[in-house]
């Protein structure tokens, strides 16, 4: 086990290393600068400008000091926000963006697992041919779809939750809701069919015949065991929930990481596209980690020795 967690943890370190790098010299060699785009100003202003965020130095340099400073959690400056740093940034929209992704993966697992075990209990009945069909739609229609379509309809049509907007649990509901629609889909169509297959199994048939009542049956021997897969989508889920907050926190009007780091992309803000990709970086391999970690929760019989082994 602790092999094991060592040897990730290097990979780990390595993946962060790997994807910051080419993030920083990928970045650099798009033609332009951050403020190419500004009005035409005096060679010495810009010069002054270069100077202050050390941009005339070599490639090599500004690499070498900004891996530097990440080693000490110094992400810099922001080149678009007058006096703030990207950890101000991260400090100011790390709770919203943690906000919406935390409640986005309640409301996946939960409701995913509930409509997948309802499916497969109701099998080839309404309640089946029901939820299959909203998982259906869940999976096909992108989210920034299913975004405008609630913010129209149920924030500005039917006054039921604020369209757009920060400031009150009620803010979170559409923007949750919409992020959210791809893993419940994912999530039922696993827990469905996982859920069948556990349900036929020998087990379950010895339980049934000792009269055990059908709830015990369903979550104490079934639903365990027909978890495995979705934990298995974890991984997935969660890069997902990432990358997802970068347009549903752009639709809502929510001032979270993601929304910085899309205007950042057009501002060719430097520090904070390398922050937020070291940022999420890391969360994503950590997230990783947990989720194999989490298989010998679900089942003990699996052992991290390098390998899933049951």
């Amino acid at each position: 086990m602790a092999r094991y967690l060592i040897g990730r943890i290097l990979s780990a370190i390595f993946v962060i290393w790997l994807v910051v790098t080419l993030t920083f010299f990928l970045m650099h060699a798009i033609p332009g600068g951050p403020f190419s785009s500004e009005k035409v100003l005096p060679d010495q202003v810009m010069a002054n400008i270069n100077a202050r965020y050390h941009l005339n130095d070599p490639l090599s340099k500004q690499y070498f000091d900004y891996m530097n400073n990440m080693l000490h959690f110094n992400f810099g400056p922001t080149f678009r926000y007058e006096g703030r740093t990207v950890n101000d940034l991260f400090a100011a929209g790390m709770p919203k963006t943690g906000a919406l992704g935390g409640l986005a993966t309640v409301i996946s697992l939960i409701g995913g697992t509930v409509m997948g075990v309802v499916a497969a209990l109701r099998q080839n009945k309404t309640a089946d041919y029901f939820v299959t069909f909203l998982a259906t739609i869940g999976i096909s229609v992108p989210s920034f779809v299913i975004a405008t379509f609630l913010q129209y309809y149920v924030g500005y049509k039917l006054h039921w939750f604020p369209p757009v907007g920060w400031g009150e649990m009620k803010n979170l509901v559409l923007p949750a809701a919409a992020l959210s629609a791809y893993p419940i889909a994912q999530i039922t169509r696993l827990t469905r069919t996982s859920m069948l297959d556990t349900l036929n199994q020998d087990y379950i048939r010895t339980a049934k015949a000792k009269g055990l009542p059908g709830y015990v049956i369903v979550f104490r021997h079934a639903l365990r065991n027909a978890l495995i897969p979705v934990v298995t989508f974890l991984g997935p889920f969660f890069a997902y929930i990432l990358t997802g907050n970068f347009v549903i926190e752009f639709v809502f009007n929510i001032p979270g990481i993601g929304q910085f780091f899309v205007t950042s992309i057009s501002n060719r803000d430097y520090p904070v596209i390398m922050g937020t990709t070291v940022l999420f970086a890391t969360l994503l391999v950590t997230f990783n980690l947990l989720v194999d970690m989490a298989y010998t929760i679900v089942d003990p019989r699996i052992k991290l020795t390098g390998r899933k082994e049951a």
